[in-house]
């Protein structure tokens, strides 16, 4: 059977991969919604640089948690039902966005679209469920690439909409029409796909609350791997503190870090009872897994979207300031970083079903790693075109790694894909804070630096822990016999 997809075909699992990028390009439309139009707002508002700067923290404040808790509740619902409902709330709730009066308004509706971003991990799963794993590198690499545009095609059209309309309330039709597009779609979305192809078993995991391992020692690593997404929260609370911006006071501050870490000992807790058999019995073979392929696909994703995050933020001002390029211009060559997510995602899938998924990431690390140490070595003397075609391989390998990282998820344990997918995507969100506080404290060399040497710390990584998925995996129907799904 060939391996090649049909692209341009809108029928079998071609149409669920073209409904459902389109499903993950609106919600990225919606939760980047408010970037190209934030100069608008902030003058129609009279905010200040600091208030600025807590809406754009608050609106990823809320994707890290987010991004579990999807993950778990695709798992046991479907991502039918998951990828509508996101939608739909999140349409909702652009139009308390657009019709806010204060500044306070736009930051607690902001912190509560955050959400949407977890949309992302809800398609992980459904195209797992319609590919073969010969596939599904390209099909994720396809579906992470394109929905991903979404971000780019708010930057292009809002500001644009928002002249259209017109007047001092343009961006709040801007904001509203996203809105209303993602609620139609969202109700569309519901009616038109299924969870899986007709025939087949949608698997669920056994129990709620956490991810089930299969040794001691993957449960060790599990609590310890959970840390740095309750770290990347605390973050985001130093960030508003009065040790930083100042938005919250000191008592609220501390109220938050002790909040936080409950939840984290909740979290542990669950870990512990999800588990607890794995203490009286082994896991029968058939069912085990590595949770050290997690982990490193976490870390893996943690650099290679958390330094595309990064330098989406940081590009344009990179180009003004080192360059003296215009705004225009800097902002021109900073947006053709995140397009590049159109051939550069589906090409790390490609490159994975075709050489393998290990082989695949060390050649894609090993190509991080060296763009970035070079592009630490930048200086006002360069070239400005050498400068943005050495930006552009660092997105090709970056970018490429993502999709490389997507087309291993899915072939962990088939009825986990959804928190496997959510805990890798929670590290890529992790990684964009780690990347950008970095860069609050260094140069912006030491900055490209910084993430050069973490690629070549999960190069190693890779090289050292990461299996090739070979053979078959077994899950259990409900009627008790085991199905065998290939993963190679």
């Amino acid at each position: 059977m060939s391996d090649r997809l049909e692209l341009f075909s809108f029928h079998g699992k071609m149409r669920i991969l073209h409904l459902t990028w389109i499903a993950f390009f609106i919600s990225f439309m919606v939760w980047f919604n408010h970037a190209p139009l934030m100069g608008i707002i902030r003058d129609a508002f009279g905010l200040s640089d600091q208030q600025v700067k807590v809406i754009l923290i608050m609106n990823v404040a809320l994707t890290i948690p987010a991004r579990i808790l999807v993950g778990m509740l695709v798992d046991r619902l479907g991502p039918r039902l998951m990828f509508s409902s996101i939608l739909v709330l999140s349409g909702l709730l652009c139009l308390p966005f657009a019709l806010a009066d204060d500044f306070t308004e736009l930051a607690i509706t902001r912190f509560l679209l955050g959400f949407v971003g977890a949309g992302f991990v809800v398609g992980i799963r459904m195209i797992g469920e319609w590919f073969p794993a010969r596939q599904t590198g390209v099909a994720q690499g396809i579906y992470g690439g394109w929905g991903n545009f979404g971000s780019a095609a708010s930057a292009m059209l809002l500001p644009a909409i928002a002249l259209w309309f017109g007047g001092d309330d343009g961006w709040r039709y801007a904001i509203g029409i996203t809105g209303v597009i993602a609620i139609a779609y969202g109700v569309f979305y519901y009616f038109s796909v299924s969870n899986t192809p007709k025939g087949s078993t949608y698997f669920k995991p056994k129990k709620m609350g956490a991810m089930e391992v299969t040794s001691k020692s993957d449960l060790a690593l599990y609590l310890v791997m959970s840390l740095p997404i309750y770290g990347a929260l605390a973050l985001l609370v130093w960030k508003l503190s009065p040790a930083n911006i100042g938005w919250l006071d000191e008592g609220l501050s501390l109220t938050l870090y002790a909040v936080i870490a409950g939840v984290y000992l909740w979290q542990a807790y669950h870990i512990f009872q999800v588990n607890r058999e794995i203490f009286h019995k082994e896991v029968p073979e058939m069912f085990r897994y590595d949770f050290k392929q997690v982990a490193v696909l976490d870390l893996a994703y943690l650099v290679t979207f958390g330094s595309e995050l990064a330098l989406v933020s940081m590009l344009p001002l990179f180009y003004t300031d080192m360059f003296g390029l215009s705004p225009v211009t800097a902002g021109i060559l900073a947006g053709i970083y995140p397009v590049m997510n159109l051939i550069a995602r589906p090409g790390g899938g490609i490159l994975s079903d075709r050489i393998g998924r290990r082989k695949a990431l060390l050649i894609l690390f090993t190509g991080i790693a060296l763009s970035f140490l070079l592009l630490g070595q930048v200086t006002p003397q360069w070239a400005v075109p050498l400068v943005v075609a050495n930006t552009l391989l660092c997105g090709l390998f970056a970018k490429g790694g993502s999709g490389a990282v997507y087309a291993m998820v899915p072939l962990i344990q088939r009825r986990m894909t959804g928190q496997i997918a959510g805990m890798a995507g929670a590290y890529g969100n992790v990684g964009g804070l780690l990347f950008l506080t970095v860069l609050s404290f260094v140069s912006t060399q030491a900055f490209f630096l910084f993430i050069g040497g973490m690629a070549g710390v999960v190069l190693i990584g890779v090289f050292l822990f990461l299996r090739e998925p070979q053979g078959q995996t077994a899950e259990v129907m409900e009627d008790g016999t085991v199905q065998m799904i290939d993963v190679s």
